[in-house]
């Protein structure tokens, strides 16, 4: 009985024409540059720079499959001197006996050594082949400018929730004809796998991949990928390490929550019982430096410099001295004005991260120390904060072109918050006048 070799899902789902290639509309939709170089076939040296599982592979062998040349690839990971120059020479034989044209598609380009990308050139300059090279690093710093002047740079984009969905759906759509079974994911569950993705096309596919292994079964006609496995997948199964007990951590609680509700007394009592008991006192310094920053935050941020000296303090006199410093913080930040803004502002920013994904920096925020970074428009129109009155762009977007501006920081009516948040205010009116 013969067994075909395994073959990833990500791989058995790769589009073998260039209509179904999923994304990357910015150069590759109607009237835009890489489309238009291969309608017209006038494919040219390049480098397709973006993030894992965009579709840079794919999308070299795609142009190959369009223009009916010779695929030839190597991986800058595995291959050295020797394969560049059998790729060569396969090159030569095919446009000698054939006149057809290669591609020589060099995965992790930037994994090359001056020497070995300059060994390309006399064969890209002659017209043996053309060179695409896949790199996840900036060119203008991990490539020779010899190789980057002979080569077109195109950006590729993580790809967006739409495209991961459209790949899911035919992936589920494949595996569904393969097994002759139906397979049911939510869309709930789908935007679980879209998110944990981040933009990444065969990360989206290797997690279903995993998915259909933990649910398939034989003689089945129909299953549904349940939620105990997607959210088994993306969350890792991440496991909290336990240091100790109950006890030790409602003892802890109890200092935060006294620290946190004002009580002096309170918070001195549970900081006794605890190294009483035992424990550290550097977790429990590192304990007291959270809650400077989460429940006092800039309301005093003397707070925070109070707990690190009272941490740096333990470690250098040890105990029992050095506890006398924890006791001094633990009382000081009890008794100062509170404000978890800090803490909200941050949960809030965080989340999201993780529903947005890895959206790119726009443009006007982006260095360019290049020629190249300055032809794409890194730092267009950037305006420096320095040259404005008060030293503040009214108007400008920091944030990503794809997502709302959002307050996250909204300062409490206590300590040096009160004036810090009249200065936001006003900053704010300022904007609204322009």
């Amino acid at each position: 009985m013969s067994h075909r070799p395994f073959q990833p899902l990500a791989d058995r789902i790769r589009p073998q024409q260039l209509a179904d290639f999923i994304g990357q509309t910015h150069i590759l939709g109607a009237d835009k540059p890489l489309r238009l170089a291969i309608e017209k076939g006038q494919l040219h040296s390049m480098i397709l720079w973006g993030p894992p599982g965009t579709g840079k592979t794919t999308l070299a062998r795609l142009l190959a499959h369009a223009t009916e040349a010779q695929f030839l690839s190597v991986s800058a990971v595995l291959s050295g001197v020797k394969e560049i120059r059998q790729a060569i020479d396969q090159a030569k034989q095919s446009r000698k006996a054939f006149q057809q044209q290669s591609i020589l598609f060099v995965d992790e380009v930037h994994r090359f050594n001056k020497s070995q990308q300059d060994a390309f050139l006399p064969y890209v300059e002659d017209g043996t082949l053309l060179f695409i090279g896949a790199t996840t690093e900036n060119p203008s710093f991990e490539l020779n400018n010899a190789l980057l002047s002979r080569a077109r740079t195109y950006v590729l984009q993580p790809l967006d929730d739409d495209a991961l969905r459209i790949m899911l759906n035919r992936a589920l759509q494949l595996e569904s004809a393969a097994h002759a079974c139906e397979i049911i994911l939510s869309d709930t569950h789908q935007q679980w796998l879209v998110s944990a993705a981040d933009g990444d096309g065969r990360r989206v596919l290797n997690l279903l991949e995993m998915a259909l292994d933990l649910t398939l079964e034989a003689g089945k006609t129909c299953v549904t990928i349940t939620e105990q496995t997607v959210k088994a997948l993306v969350s890792g199964q991440r496991r909290q390490f336990d240091k100790g007990g109950d006890a030790f951590y409602e003892q802890i609680s109890a200092l935060h929550k006294s620290v946190r509700g004002t009580d002096p007394d309170a918070a001195l009592y549970w900081l006794c019982r605890m190294l009483d008991g035992g424990c550290d006192p550097i977790y429990v310094a590192r304990r007291i430096v959270r809650m400077a920053s989460e429940d006092i935050g800039n309301a005093d941020p003397r707070g925070l410099q109070l707990a690190l000296t009272a941490w740096e303090v333990q470690q250098r006199l040890g105990s029992p001295e050095g506890e006398l410093a924890l006791a001094q913080a633990v009382l000081y930040l009890a008794c100062a004005p509170k404000s978890n803004a800090v803490y909200r502002a941050y949960g809030a920013a965080k989340a999201d991260v993780e529903k947005f994904g890895s959206l790119p920096v726009p443009l006007h925020l982006r260095n360019a120390p290049t020629k190249l970074m300055q032809s794409l428009d890194y730092g267009k129109q950037y305006r420096y904060a320095h040259d404005e009155p008060d030293a503040y762009a009214a108007g400008v977007c920091y944030f990503p072109e794809q997502m709302p501006e959002t307050t996250y920081y909204q300062p409490v009516p206590r300590g040096l918050e009160i004036k810090i948040g009249e200065k936001l205010k006003q900053l704010k009116q300022r904007v609204k006048a322009t």
